[in-house]
């Protein structure tokens, strides 16, 4: 079993009213933890290889500037791509203190501060027995991290997207506003695409897992075993395929 595991800026942030700023160095630990008994947990069911997308909104996003004319799309998409950067070597070693043997890729070349990603290079330290922390999205601007997570799953041959939120799962409505709104355990792809209420991932991310048939699945992070229940193939949160 081959995961991508994509994990928002936000979630690396310290929390303030639902919003992570900065980057939380406990929580991230607890993340590496959870990471660490997955690995070990998979000794049960079968080799497990975890890649990880992860956002930069902790510190910036590009659309933090969609009201500031002076700066353009691409110059702001370009700081956050930045910004995954930064999260992405932080995270790399904080997994390593944790005893994780971890490589950083980077899809924007910055070789003074981590490598280059390539399809040989990060198939080499899946060899090695190594996560790899995936930085810098597609490389491009004008495209989120949601589809960079599934392009790079897709390149990488990965067997499923596992997109962590704060919420476990797929609600019919907002579950914090709407007292009524029911768990969805289950949606085909156009159902998460034609529906205009479920925002819980990139529609051109959930366009590109269905012309290629990946299913993502959609479940709480900060629930402890939970990246090891999707591992797993455990039954959690919100399937999508």
């Amino acid at each position: 079993m081959r995961i991508l595991l994509k994990l928002s800026g936000e979630q690396l942030g310290y929390d303030d009213n639902g919003k992570g700023q900065g980057f939380d160095v406990e929580r991230a630990k607890w993340i590496a933890r959870e990471i660490r008994q997955t690995l070990a947990d998979a000794l049960n069911h079968g080799p497990t290889e975890i890649a990880i997308m992860v956002g930069g909104g902790n510190l910036v996003r590009g659309v933090f500037f969609e009201h500031s004319p002076e700066i353009g799309q691409t110059t702001a998409d370009n700081a956050g791509m930045l910004a995954t950067i930064i999260n992405a070597t932080l995270l790399g070693d904080i997994f390593r203190a944790e005893g994780i043997p971890t490589a950083v890729l980077s899809n924007v070349s910055m070789p003074q501060i981590v490598d280059d990603f390539t399809y040989r290079r990060a198939e080499s330290h899946f060899r090695k027995g190594r996560v790899v922390i995936l930085a810098g999205g597609t490389g491009r601007p004008l495209v989120t991290t949601d589809t960079g997570a599934v392009n790079l799953a897709l390149e990488l041959k990965c067997d499923i997207v596992a997109k962590a939120t704060k919420v476990d799962g797929v609600y019919t409505a907002d579950p914090k506003i709407d007292q009524s709104a029911t768990h969805i355990d289950q949606l085909s792809y156009e159902q998460a695409i034609n529906d205009d209420k479920i925002r819980i991932m990139d529609k051109a991310a959930l366009g590109m897992a269905g012309d290629h048939r990946l299913p993502i699945v959609i479940f709480e992070l900060l629930q402890e075993g939970n990246i090891a229940k999707v591992a797993a193939g455990e039954k959690i949160g919100t399937r999508i395929n």
